[in-house]
Parts: structure tokens; C-alpha cells; sequence
């Protein structure tokens, strides 16, 4: 008789980090072609912190558990499941559910961890390692030699971003506050402060001179126009957020409609360049199993540049699962560098 108990946090509705509930439960079991996953690691990305304020683009209705990854190891497996799955330390991407003790998970879904690689470290590379590594290898096909453009290098994603495009042999402009230049510089990367006021200005000072080759860009609102206009002929923006608009009130759907259309409008321009808003989720209701193939073959491969030495895993804080209050308060507070983790 299992002895196991399920804690999971719940987000009742638009709360402070204080409101967030702590459950307890019995363990789910797996269903057919499912696996339960014993959480090792989970974290807090800026979509929990969206969905907090309703502001989540397509987030379920509330209440919720919350946790876009986590890494862990296989419990029990469900009917149709190869049983010897069981024990191995797999990573998944979820959207929600993973703020848990225990999580149920499709097994098709799941992506073997490396040995050699701590469960903290490999949940620091789920979501923002695939989505930096699509974002430049798939959308804006960067190559060696050319520069680009990371606004927020010194962020979740970002700071992975940096350390593909370096390895992949780019020049790299960064833009963040002042106290992260010297780690950006150590990295390769020319810093730029995020809140100087000609800030367009000061990147083309540092970029080549008909523009740059991609800007990865996460904040949204006005500043995707300049963005845009950082492009050389044959570049590509890739918008993949818009933090700016995270405090607003009002329709959670019309800054992701309002820069989808003036993606669309870009693209519709005859004018040599390209730009994409990029969503992790992006193709898994029309090809499911293209989907889940191309994110197994991204995860890997950050995986293996992680074991290369190429990129690091940059843990900001490990709280524990019942802390997630304290964890989300941190991750929200803009003082961290890294992922802030929940374990068990």
C-alpha cells in the first residue's frame, strides 16, 4: 500500500501570489496510454505569472493547477504503456498541472532526461529551451557570422537564446538592465540597456549597417515597430510575448490579436523580410504527432548542447512545492537571473 500523497497548488482565480491553495489528495492513477509522473522539479515561468491576472492567452477557466513543465520520474504506467517506462526520469510540456507532487501525463508526450543532468537544471530547459531553440533554428534559421537581436537576454528564455545563437557561431546584441551587463558581456554578447531612451538607436550603433539578420522580441506593444525596423533585407522578427502589456487591464486576447495583425500586415508588405509570433503550442491541434515529434527532437538537442557545455542552466532559487506563493513572488519581483524552481 502506497503511503504517497498528492500536494498540488491551486490558482482559485486573479489572486496575489498569497492566494494561491495548497491540496492534498490521493495520487491519480494512469489511464490507458498514460503515465504518472513523481515531480522532481517544476518552475515558474511568465506564463503562470499572466495567468495569475487572467491575462493567458488561452488559460483555462479558473480554478487550476498551474505549471506550464516539469521534470521527473515515472511512477506507474497505464495500459498500452511499455512497462519498463516505469523509473525512468522523463521531462513534458503541459500548460498546466505541473504545480504537483504527482502528474498524469500522455506518454507519447514525455521526453527522456540525460543521465548526468540534475532534475533542477533539465526543468530550467524545458519550455524556455525548446522555445529558443525553435524560435532560432526553425523560424529565424540564424547561421554563423550573422547578428541578432535578444531583447530580454538576460530572462528564461533569453539567456538560453544568447548561449544557442553564440554556439551557433552569431554576433549577439542584448538588451537588459545595467546589473546584468558584465554576466552578458562574459557570455559573448554586447549589452545594451533595456531603459535607455534611444534605445533603437543605440543597437544599430552596434549592429551592422544594413540591420540585423533576426530580433527575438517578447515584449510587445509599441516597441515591436522598432523592432521591425532593426531588420536587414532577408531578416526575420520573431515575437514570442508581450510582456509589456502584463499589468493591463482589459481583453487578455487583444495585444496577442493586435500583433498577430501587424505580423500579418508585415508579411503582406513587399518588403524582403519576415516576422512571426511564435507559440510553443503551435501546430499540435493540426498534426499532433509532427507536434510532439519536432518538440521531442528540439528537447533532445538542448539537451545535448547542455551536455556540450554550450549552454547552462540557470537556477535563480529552489523553493519547495508549498512555498509556490514565495517562488512566484520572486519570479515576479525582476530581481532574479534564472528560473526560480518548485520541488517536491
Amino acid at each position: 500500500m502506497s503511503t504517497e500523497e498528492l500536494v498540488e497548488v491551486v490558482l482559485p482565480g486573479k489572486v496575489e501570489p498569497e492566494g494561491l491553495r495548497i491540496q492534498r489528495g490521493p495520487v491519480p492513477a494512469a489511464g490507458p496510454g498514460q503515465v504518472v509522473i513523481r515531480m522532481e522539479a517544476t518552475g515558474v515561468s511568465f506564463a503562470e505569472q499572466q495567468m495569475r491576472r487572467g491575462r493567458y492567452f488561452d488559460q483555462p477557466p479558473f480554478p487550476f493547477v498551474p505549471g506550464y513543465d516539469l521534470v521527473g520520474t515515472v511512477l506507474a504506467t497505464g495500459e498500452g504503456v511499455a512497462p519498463e517506462l516505469a523509473g525512468a526520469r522523463v521531462a513534458a510540456l503541459i500548460k498546466v498541472g505541473g504545480w504537483a507532487s504527482h502528474v498524469v501525463v500522455e506518454a507519447v508526450d514525455v521526453v527522456p532526461v540525460p543521465d548526468g543532468i540534475g532534475a533542477a537544471e533539465a526543468e530550467t530547459l524545458v519550455v524556455n529551451g525548446i522555445t529558443a531553440w525553435q524560435m532560432l533554428h526553425r523560424k529565424a534559421r540564424v547561421r554563423a557570422g550573422q547578428t541578432v537581436v535578444v531583447h530580454g537576454a538576460n530572462g528564461g528564455v533569453g539567456s538560453v537564446l544568447v548561449q544557442l545563437a553564440r554556439a551557433a557561431g552569431a554576433h549577439v546584441i542584448g538588451t537588459a538592465s545595467e546589473r546584468h551587463h558584465d554576466a552578458l558581456r562574459a557570455r559573448g554578447v554586447a549589452p545594451v540597456d533595456y531603459r535607455a531612451a534611444d534605445l533603437p538607436a543605440r543597437i544599430r550603433e552596434l549592429a551592422p549597417q544594413g540591420g540585423v539578420h533576426a530580433v527575438f522580441d517578447h515584449v510587445g506593444g509599441r516597441g515591436i515597430v522598432d523592432s521591425w525596423r532593426l531588420l536587414a533585407p532577408g531578416g526575420t522578427l520573431v515575437a514570442y510575448g508581450s510582456a509589456a502589456t502584463r499589468d493591463a487591464e482589459g481583453s487578455k486576447q487583444w495585444p496577442v490579436l493586435k500583433l498577430l495583425g501587424r505580423v500579418w500586415l508585415w508579411n503582406a508588405l513587399p518588403n524582403r523580410r519576415r516576422a512571426y509570433f511564435y507559440n510553443v503550442w503551435a501546430g499540435k491541434a493540426l498534426a499532433r504527432n509532427r507536434f510532439r515529434a519536432r518538440l521531442r527532437a528540439d528537447l533532445t538537442q538542448v539537451f545535448a548542447a547542455h551536455r556540450r557545455g554550450e549552454i547552462s542552466a540557470q537556477i535563480a532559487a529552489r523553493l519547495p512545492l508549498t512555498r509556490a506563493a514565495d517562488a512566484l513572488r520572486l519570479a515576479e519581483s525582476g530581481t532574479v537571473v534564472g528560473k526560480v524552481v518548485l520541488t517536491p
